[in-house]
């Protein structure tokens, strides 16, 4: 809505507009209003910042950037002020009237904002058991289940899957997009994990990652490698190997 709203002091040209008074916006989005307070009046005048919220919500009152309860104008001059205000948790759609007040020794002005919750973005990463740990073991590769569930009451769209994990791993997603998820669904994402040979044993970290530009979620995964059964007879190899040439050399030169 783009029509303006004027709360306007009786006895002077003192008023509190917004261009704007209706915004519509999901529930974990900030409601952002750009606001004009002008003092009308002949003298300096402090205005307190306040609102009446519904419980639960969070109104700011933000000048040049910075978050203010209440502002000093000099006569016949103005000054913009941000109004933002965030919804309660859960916040069922509907329009919610919130007035906001500048209120001086000799004014009250009341400027009238209507926030349009139209429901909520939340997305979630995690796995059809929940368990977020496996085993594996170095050179080979592991497909892990993982479960992206649309969580809020507006469907996502776009969503990619990334990941972070140690040097030299790789990490592959399939699928690596969703076009579309609809509130309350859930789509199964397989993650090909490949550890690289001689990965010392024991347990490293990766964190996948399901995002879109509304919402994102993050799961931590953790990973035990193990040594392979033939690195381990190898390895065993060497060492009798080495004992065994220790053992000819004292041999041969202990008898000298």
């Amino acid at each position: 809505m783009n029509s303006q709203v004027l709360a306007q002091d009786q006895n002077n040209a003192s008023s509190f507009t917004s261009r704007l008074i209706n915004i519509e916006a999901p529930v974990n989005e900030t409601f952002r209003f750009q606001s004009t307070l002008q003092n009308g009046s002949d003298k300096a005048q402090v205005y307190e910042l306040k609102a009446n919220a519904p419980q639960g919500w969070r109104v700011a009152f933000k000048v040049q950037g910075s978050r203010v309860t209440s502002i000093k104008i000099d006569p016949d001059k103005k000054e913009s002020i941000n109004i933002e205000i965030n919804a309660a948790y859960g916040a069922q759609p509907s329009k919610y009237k919130i007035p906001v007040y500048a209120t001086s020794e000799n004014e009250n002005l009341q400027l009238d904002l209507e926030a349009v919750v139209k429901g909520s973005y939340e997305i979630e990463l995690t796995t059809p058991t929940g368990l977020l740990s496996g085993k594996i073991t170095e050179g080979e590769q592991k497909k892990i289940r993982l479960e992206v569930k649309n969580k809020g009451t507006l469907a996502l769209e776009d969503i990619t899957l990334s990941s972070q994990t140690p040097s030299k791993w790789e990490a592959t997603f399939s699928p690596a997009e969703i076009q579309q998820l609809e509130p309350g669904k859930t789509t199964e994402i397989i993650a090909t994990m490949k550890v690289p040979d001689k990965t010392l044993a024991g347990d490293y970290i990766s964190k996948f990652t399901a995002k879109n530009t509304a919402s994102t979620s993050t799961a931590t995964y953790r990973m035990t490698v193990k040594t392979s059964v033939l690195a381990g007879w190898v390895g065993m190899a060497v060492i009798l190997l080495a004992i065994g040439t220790v053992v000819f050399l004292i041999r041969k030169f202990g008898r000298r």
